[in-house]
């Protein structure tokens, strides 16, 4: 941690903000636990001081019970990560920030913080109870935030212009709202990635003189939940493949798994996502040293299965009006050809019309332009 937000992060502990039940992710077991500051407090302590997120809602609040849900509707995320944004954000005293997507409020009290001053910082939250609750938090901590609930989507525009705008949700498209909020020169920071996968990477914009549009690169890979607005309707492998992969057509790639797949954060998947548009990648488990790896188009039922295995050649099938492997492998072999870059290589620009992705510097497209108004609204997250 940088020497200049050490005071910050020292003054706006996490745990002042932590619910007392809460599901912190077991880096050992590799899951989410429920520690409840009751019963455990040294514990519960010791997980609110550590390096890792915790879930503090499942199931858009409908979850009961001490047990993780099925999906993780808010949390609060590493305190790394909460660093790395922060820092790229470079909020000073006296700027005026929005953020998008409370949750359990001490991002938003960092940032008052920071910004030294009531009335510079407003957080929006798109679920009510979190709101509520996170507007208790900062009331009792004393922070200067305001905490309202709200679309974030369509941004705060009756605050605004504002110098800083950041997004603790993943996007998959950059509001335009955002950027018309934030004045010319201002900073906005944002994980964003595509329907490919839920990865996202940090991207860091700084609005043109003539406010016309925002551009600047990604910094590095997270993984966050998705704005509610542009979260992806749930994937029925059943409605896509109606018997087994026979179906398809049949062809081999000498493509391996670890090319690939890569580790959990490398940026395959990304820029898989980049140059694939409107696909899922699906990753099973990997038994007897055979993986599937499954790819569903998102406007139209056709789907392909990739088959790695250890030690030999990788079996495909393809069905539908797309061959999504022919697709998915070309985007790798791009990748490729071009010294398989890093998210650092990357960037974004995003103007009223649409957004797009470039690679090393803004005239050299690497992905499908996309139109602003594509996705967004008020849906359930």
């Amino acid at each position: 941690m940088s020497a200049d937000w050490a005071p910050s992060f020292a003054a706006v502990p996490r745990a002042a903000f932590l619910p007392d039940l809460m599901w912190p992710w077991d880096m050992e077991a590799g899951r989410s636990v429920a520690v409840s500051r009751v019963d455990e407090p040294e514990r519960w302590r010791g997980y609110a001081e550590a390096d890792c997120p915790v879930v503090t809602q499942w199931d858009d609040g409908e979850h009961v019970g001490t047990e993780p849900g099925r999906v993780a509707t808010s949390s609060a995320s590493m305190p790394s990560v909460v660093f790395r944004m922060l820092r790229d954000l470079d909020v000073r005293s006296g700027h005026r920030v929005l953020e998008i997507g409370t949750a359990t409020g001490r991002n938003a009290a960092l940032l008052a913080h920071r910004a030294a001053g009531r009335g510079r910082v407003v957080t929006m939250e798109v679920d009510a109870a979190v709101a509520g609750r996170a507007r208790t938090a900062l009331a009792a901590f004393g922070s200067a935030a305001e905490a309202v609930h709200g679309d974030g989507f369509r941004g705060r525009p009756e605050g605004a212009p504002y110098d800083r705008v950041i997004g603790t949700c993943g996007l998959r498209r950059f509001p335009w709202a955002w950027v018309e909020q934030c004045r010319p020169g201002g900073i906005l920071v944002a994980p964003w990635g595509t329907h490919f996968s839920n990865a996202d990477a940090v991207v860091r914009l700084v609005v043109a003189g003539d406010g016309r549009s925002a551009s600047g690169r990604f910094t590095g890979p997270v993984e966050f939940m998705k704005l509610r607005a542009q979260r992806l309707p749930l994937v029925v492998h059943g409605e896509y493949v109606r018997g087994s992969v026979a179906e398809g057509w049949e062809t081999s790639t000498d493509v391996t798994e670890a090319e690939f797949l890569g580790g959990a954060f490398g940026p395959q998947r990304f820029v898989m996502g980049l140059r694939v548009p409107d696909c899922l990648q699906v990753e099973a488990e990997k038994r007897a040293g055979a993986r599937p790896v499954w790819f569903y188009g998102l406007r139209d039922r056709s789907w392909a299965c990739v088959q790695f295995r250890d030690g030999g050649a990788a079996r495909v099938w393809q069905y539908g009006v797309r061959r999504l492997w022919d697709e998915v492998e070309a985007a790798y072999r791009w990748w490729a050809g071009k010294g398989r870059p890093g998210y650092e290589r990357f960037g974004l620009t995003v103007a009223e019309e649409g957004e797009r992705v470039w690679l090393d510097e803004p005239g050299e497209m690497c992905g499908l332009p996309r139109a602003s108004g594509d996705l967004g609204g008020d849906r359930s997250r």
